[in-house]
């Protein structure tokens, strides 16, 4: 199995719903999110590859116009934690990468949730 992985990177605020009023992530705040896309292949094509990197331009191009400096509350129509972003993020772009493994969406250099099939 070949497997490959591209980040990308967008800047986003958001306020998580159904938590204590204390809670942190009950406030509206922000973050550097990174969105990593993982697929895999039990083959490569002529040239090589599991898909050329360059192909993946609808999903940097979906992330830079929809994602990026929004408040992802009224982007996402599911709470907008990290778990769910994965989600809904490999429901869309799977359509379009049938190879397409996993999606991880990291908040913070520490924190990751991943999606996969």
């Amino acid at each position: 199995m070949y497997t490959i992985k591209k980040q990308f990177t967008f800047s986003a605020s958001h306020q998580l719903l159904g938590l204590p009023v204390e809670h942190q992530c009950a406030r509206l705040h922000g973050h550097n999110y990174i969105v990593e896309v993982e697929l895999r292949d039990n083959e490569l094509n002529e040239v090589g590859f599991v898909k050329d990197y360059g192909e993946l331009t609808y999903i940097k191009s979906f992330i830079d116009t929809q994602l990026d400096h929004r408040h992802l509350n009224d982007v996402f129509v599911v709470n907008p934690t990290a778990e769910n972003m994965a989600r809904v993020l490999f429901n869309k772009f799977v359509a379009i990468y049938p190879q397409l493994a996993a999606v991880h969406v990291s908040e913070t250099p520490r924190t990751w949730a991943t999606y996969s099939a």
